[in-house]
């Protein structure tokens, strides 16, 4: 979350974290307990991902917290990136939970053990109805906020495991068949996988200072050229983000003959909004006849 949204914006979706996180740790005992006695890998394996969520969402709380604190000179953008990054494990832990629990799975069925499936119902039950309060909490927060949404895949995750031990525990009851509990464990992975990479394809761009989603830096630099009074070329066009909400671009622009350069960075500035959104832009005014440039940037 950037300093730059409201006061707040930024308390409301750290608030949420923190409830989530309450939520979510205080109730991973009872399931690895749950977990243990039952038999139940599927309770496990949530109750695993219940461990990692708690830490993802301290983590995420955390990053909230050090965004707060102001720059200084060793850190000029200030700790908004933390984030970012704290987005970035978030995503990856995903990945480690799952491979543990597809290797769970695996043994279990060429192993099968007994599975107290009334137990294994009772706790499943409990820990859907604290995911799906940890979650409305955390949707409401949401918005842009690429933490947030991390920390909410992360417990979306958790309800779609609380739902498969419930079917699992069902149907164990029913019928007696346990395989039915690894097997709903490998589904709820492969459904948390794809929204695993997205999170950290997109906070890896970030960190990578990739630029901001709908930022073309040939497009710009063609339509400046085109539309814009006064420019004759556009050229060293760069952007990335601080965080997904902070975007910002530098540009390197060389001026027609007798084109005034305040009159036509405003300009260049305002179409660059215009075109991508971004609203914190850099322009160096290129002076071909020294062997020095003049930067002026706003902000």
């Amino acid at each position: 979350m950037s300093k730059d949204a409201p006061k707040d914006e930024r308390r409301s979706k750290e608030r949420a974290i923190a409830i989530a996180a309450i939520l979510t740790g205080g109730f991973m005992g009872a399931e690895v307990v749950g977990g243990l006695i039952s038999g139940s890998l599927a309770l496990l394996a949530d109750a695993g991902h219940m461990l990692t969520d708690f830490a993802s969402l301290i983590l995420a709380w955390l990053a909230f917290r050090l965004a707060r604190r102001p720059a200084d000179w060793k850190r000029t953008y200030g700790f908004d990136r933390f984030s970012v990054l704290a987005a970035f494990v978030n995503g990856l832990s995903l990945f480690a939970i799952a491979i543990w629990i597809l290797i769970e799975a695996v043994q279990r069925l060429r192993d099968p053990s007994e599975v107290l499936g009334g137990l294994m119902l009772w706790v499943a039950v409990g820990g859907l109805v604290v995911n799906i309060l940890a979650f409305w909490v955390l949707s409401r927060a949401e918005g842009d906020n690429l933490n947030v949404r991390a920390a909410a895949l992360h417990v979306m995750g958790d309800l779609l495991g609380s739902v498969a031990a419930i079917i699992a525990s069902l149907v164990i009851i029913w019928t007696g068949w346990t395989p039915i509990d690894p097997i709903l464990s490998v589904v709820v992975v492969t459904l948390i996988l794809r929204s695993a990479w997205a999170v950290v394809r997109e906070s890896g761009h970030i960190l990578l200072e990739g630029a901001p989603r709908g930022f073309d830096a040939r497009a710009i630099s063609s339509d400046l050229e085109a539309s814009v009074l006064g420019v004759e070329r556009a050229h060293h066009v760069h952007a990335w983000s601080i965080t997904q909400e902070r975007p910002m671009a530098t540009l390197e622009i060389d001026l027609e003959a007798g084109a005034d350069a305040h009159v036509v960075k405003r300009a260049v500035k305002a179409r660059v909004q215009e075109l991508s959104g971004v609203d914190h832009v850099t322009v160096e005014i290129s002076d071909r006849d020294q062997a020095e440039d003049t930067p002026e940037s706003r902000h």
